[in-house]
């Protein structure tokens, strides 16, 4: 007989990561994935990252391996101070609090604002975790159009015109974005910044990728640019994190708001996980004083871009003109459509057949529903997979064509 466990609305029937329910895929050793936006571990400096942990735990046991202060380690969070000031974004450290992932940061965004039934806007396609986070929050998820050029902005004002529309919070990835690879342009993001201010809307800005541009010079953060936009500052959160630069498993991101925002934080976070590890946290700040990140992160866009690179000159040629996609200038994803595929779903069981996988693009809209575009990334299989790879989803694209 099966328990009746009185399951909360939100997780009696959950739904999971579209993106990590394909990992089970992944045990085949055959399989090339192109669907987790996994860095590639073949770039972690792993002799760097221990050598600062050895130090730490050497120099400052207890601290390392006692509970720490739950905001975070004062020598981390002001080694991430300094790095914001290399990014052109001025931070104190009592608008910082250090979190588990970014993603961590998020919920507790989330638990601080966000009530069943209330609005938030996200840009469409978005990251799929948001999503997650806010179905499980019970919030009224409404999309934002995006293009080429991130978050239509024309739209986002549309929406909060007339006042009807009172979002809680407005969700966006700015730069090098998880799924579409899409950057906000210059003018989009003043905008973007004026709007949250004149209609006091919480604005997020998750950035994990923005230190990952393939030609050197990625665009100014929203947080650098807020103290252009009167009274913007208030009501911009800043999200990042070190999982694509660094390495994901150390768990390290951040949160950047006004203190009464991080304060809030702060009590979930005594109530989630009391710190992150302080271990952890000492030998970041750690590497990050021995001045190894920026050399690690110009091996990272090296390798990445000529991934990109690879990946789209495969697809021209297998595809030629039946494949849509626009060239990202940085991150890890590049998002495609293919002509007469008109849901990427359909044609995921003939890709796994074939031993490579996608993402679809249904998981990342907030309404799910069949979609044509589908997410590719280019960080995790090895470059002398990349041309099998697409050879494989060629191949994939010409049984779904068979089947009708």
């Amino acid at each position: 007989m099966t328990a009746a466990y009185p399951f909360v609305p939100a997780l009696r029937e959950p739904e999971g990561s579209p993106i990590r329910e394909l990992f089970k895929y992944l045990s085949d050793p055959e399989m090339i994935s192109f669907a987790g936006g996994y860095p590639s571990a073949a770039l972690f400096d792993a002799d760097g990252i221990g050598a600062a942990s050895a130090q730490v735990l050497r120099e400052r046991p207890a601290e390392c391996l006692q509970y720490g202060a739950t905001e975070g380690a004062p020598v981390l969070r002001d080694a991430l101070v300094a790095l914001m000031a290399g990014r052109g974004a001025a931070v104190t450290r009592d608008q910082l609090l250090v979190t588990s992932g970014s993603q961590q940061g998020f919920d507790f965004l989330v638990r601080a604002l966000v009530e069943p039934g209330s609005v938030v806007l996200v840009e469409e396609p978005t990251y799929s975790a948001t999503l997650q986070a806010l179905r499980l929050a019970g919030a009224d998820v409404r999309g934002v159009p995006s293009d080429q050029h991130g978050m239509d902005v024309d739209a986002l004002a549309a929406m909060l015109a007339d006042g009807a529309v009172r979002p809680r919070l407005i969700y966006t990835v700015p730069t090098f974005a998880n799924p579409t690879g899409a950057t906000l342009s210059p003018e989009r993001r003043l905008r973007l910044l004026e709007l949250a201010a004149r209609h006091q809307v919480v604005l997020v800005e998750d950035d994990p990728y923005g230190a990952l541009s393939f030609d050197g010079t990625a665009p100014p953060s929203l947080l650098a640019l807020c103290d252009q936009v009167p009274d913007a500052r208030p009501w911009l959160v800043h999200l990042a994190s070190l999982s694509k630069t660094l390495a994901p498993g150390l768990r390290i991101g951040w949160m950047v708001a006004a203190p009464e925002i991080i304060r809030r934080a702060v009590i979930a976070k005594q109530v989630s996980d009391l710190c992150t590890p302080p271990w952890i946290q000492l030998a970041v700040a750690q590497y990050l004083a021995d001045g190894r990140l920026p050399a690690q992160v110009e091996r990272e866009i090296a390798f990445y871009r000529d991934k990109r690179d690879r990946l789209a000159e495969a697809l021209r040629l297998a595809f030629g003109e039946r494949i849509r996609f626009a060239l990202p200038a940085g991150g890890m994803f590049l998002w495609a459509a293919l002509e007469g595929v008109d849901d990427a779903a359909a044609l995921l069981p003939h890709a796994i057949a074939e031993k490579v996988l996608f993402v679809p693009g249904a998981g990342f809209y907030a309404q799910r529903r069949a979609r044509p575009a589908f997410r590719l990334s280019f960080a995790g299989a090895a470059p002398e997979q990349i041309a099998e790879g697409v050879a494989r989803l060629n191949r994939a694209v010409a049984r779904l064509d068979a089947a009708g």
